[in-house]
């Protein structure tokens, strides 16, 4: 059944309809503007495949390509064009667009035809687009949004940029972020001073004399303000995109112009302390803030890549460590077995995960947990996330030779009763941490695996023995993060049943389970998730005697987790399924990052 809004032709006059006949396979259009324009004799043959070959190559709109030739303005095509097809033309800076108009028609399609939505009067659309032979945008946008589409000419450089500040989310455009720096906070971050940093408050407010300057810190004060967690700046052979991820899932924020990539790339290198010449080598750098009165630190890495150097800033939010073992989204029992066994005097317990899965935090929390004025911690970090009162902290610097093995052998030296090791990346770590653990001292660290028993497995592969890993070994906690429902557009869902009993629930469960879900609103940027919390899985060896049998055994990890199941142990599905029978998240989310045992 078609949608209201006629022919989906809207107000394309019939000159329009003749010229777009048959559907364009490109949806940008081009072949078929060619042809129009070499009968009309504003371009030669020779001048027709000149254009058709840039076009393919640089994937701009004809326009674009026209005029970078020299071959027809921009200008001079929209009067044409305008004259051939009865169509007005617009200056898009002038119009205001309300943010209800630009929801209609998804980002998908506007980016894919290039054109943009205007304004909605009754049941009527208006649509800017610079191809008016490209007949499959107006019928997608009548179909997409039920409306009769009413079609208007606008340069191809107006329509992207206004793709760019309505469609791509919050920085969006330059120009909208430059003018409401003071929502992001800009003038009140400023690089900390122990790291000898330019002060980037006065050099904000330089906006004619350096643009860059002050457009990178408005992005670093964006992405902490909306809880980012990594910062992504991506070159491709066309673009230059920046990203933020929040809450676990990468969001495209914003597209530079492609003439200032270079600039930007070489601010971030210059306030991380990175070599701005070398670009044919991976660097990595740090960068402290305060972002009003906050302090902030990101952690730096670029890569050279095809199209040039990718840079990722890693934040990390010290206001936003949560130190306390109850807010860590702990079950009761599987908070009552990792409390127990961080207050055992000796002995190893591993935190495993993905990189971003919060492994860190935990440790933290636990440290929190057990610091008292009778014991002496240290810890051993790259990089030290949070300062902890009470406890000695190590930054790691391998490019002098102080690694974590080398951290860990001078920390027996120091008279330590809790060491934590940041990561056990080799072999000589992995062994000086087990004898530590079996002579009297309690050892945490983080480890690379995909669930609570392969940690095991993953030690021994690394050459630790295995009676001293079911010697060492207390305890290891696998977690992962999940996105929480928006409790602000939170409602119920259903789900039939069968998948419900796909995913893990068993019959009882179904019956009474209820599932929920966001709808979007502005408070979670339509998303219908706002925040995180973690699931765990937790395996404990040292009060399992079949468990430590099995893996002095070498036992597959298959085996080491039916049983340490059979015994009580919970897997991240159903500690996943849990949190959503009480609605802190959807299935989809859980299914999304856990596998099904």
């Amino acid at each position: 059944m078609r949608p209201p809004g006629g022919s989906g032709l809207g107000a394309v006059p019939a000159a329009t309809r003749e010229a777009g006949s048959a559907r364009e396979p490109d949806a940008a259009g081009g072949s078929r503007l060619l042809t129009v324009l070499l009968k009309e004799g504003l371009l030669t043959a020779t001048q027709a495949q000149q254009v058709a070959t840039e076009h393919r190559r640089a994937n701009d709109g004809l326009g674009t390509t026209l005029e970078r030739l020299g071959v027809l303005s921009e200008v001079a095509l929209l009067d044409f064009l305008s004259r051939k097809y009865g169509l007005p033309v617009i200056t898009l800076a002038r119009v205001e667009v309300s943010e209800t108009v630009t929801a209609l028609v998804r980002k998908e399609i506007v980016q894919k035809y290039r054109v943009f939505p205007v304004r909605k009067v009754d049941n009527k659309l208006t649509l800017a687009l610079s191809d008016p032979t490209v007949l499959l945008a107006v019928d997608d946008v009548r179909f997409a949004t039920g409306l009769h589409v009413v079609p208007v000419l606008a340069s191809e450089a107006e329509i992207k940029e206004a793709i760019d500040k309505h469609y791509l989310e919050g920085a969006g455009q330059i120009e909208e972020l430059l003018r409401t720096e003071h929502q992001v906070g800009a003038d009140a971050l400023e690089v900390s001073e122990r790291l000898q940093a330019l002060d980037i408050t006065e050099l904000a407010q330089e906006a004619g004399e350096a643009p860059v300057i002050r457009l990178v810190s408005l992005v670093l004060a964006d992405a902490i303000r909306r809880g980012a967690s990594d910062i992504h700046l991506e070159p491709s052979q066309d673009d230059f995109l920046v990203r933020y991820r929040i809450d676990g899932v990468l969001h495209d924020m914003m597209t530079p112009p492609k003439a200032l990539e270079a600039a930007i790339l070489s601010r971030v290198k210059v306030i991380a302390r990175m070599d701005i010449a070398e670009r044919r080598l991976p660097q990595d750098g740090r960068i402290s803030v305060k972002l009003s009165g906050k302090d902030v630190d990101l952690r730096v890495s670029s890569l050279p890549t095809l199209f040039g150097e990718k840079i990722v800033l890693r934040i990390l939010d010290k206001a936003a460590v949560r130190l306390d073992l109850e807010k860590l989204g702990l079950d009761e029992d599987d908070r009552a077995r990792f409390e127990r066994a961080i207050r055992k005097p000796y002995g190893m317990i591993l935190a495993t995960g993905p990189t971003g899965s919060g492994k860190t935090t935990t440790l933290y929390a636990a440290l929190a947990a057990i610091k008292s004025p009778e014991i002496n911690i240290i810890t051993a970090e790259d990089p030290v996330e949070y300062n902890l009162p009470r406890v000695s902290q190590l930054q790691v610097h391998e490019a002098i030779g102080l690694s974590f093995s080398t951290a860990l052998r001078s920390f027996l030296r120091q008279d330590p009763d809790v060491i934590m090791v940041g990561e056990m990346r080799d072999t000589e770590t992995m062994q000086i941490a087990i004898r530590a653990a079996l002579t009297g001292h309690l050892v945490l660290s983080t480890l690379h695996t995909n669930d609570a028993p392969s940690t095991v497995t993953r030690l021994i592969d690394m050459g630790a023995l295995p009676f001293l890993v079911a010697s060492s070994l207390l305890l290891v906690v696998a977690q992962r993060l999940c996105r929480r429902i928006c409790p602000d557009c939170r409602v119920p869902t259903e789900v039939p049943m069968s998948t419900l009993l796909d995913v893990g629930f068993t019959a009882e469960e179904v019956e009474s389970v209820q599932t929920h879900q966001g709808r979007g609103c502005a408070a979670c940027a339509n998303t219908g998730y706002r925040g995180r919390t973690a699931i765990h899985e937790i395996l404990e060896v040292s009060t399992d005697p079949e468990l430590q049998e099995a893996i002095v055994k070498q036992r597959p990890a298959s085996e080491l987790k039916r049983i340490a199941v059979k015994h009580g142990m919970g897997t991240l599905r159903q500690a996943g399924l849990r949190k959503v029978a009480t609605g802190l998240t959807t299935l989809d989310e859980i299914i999304r990052v856990t596998f099904a045992d």
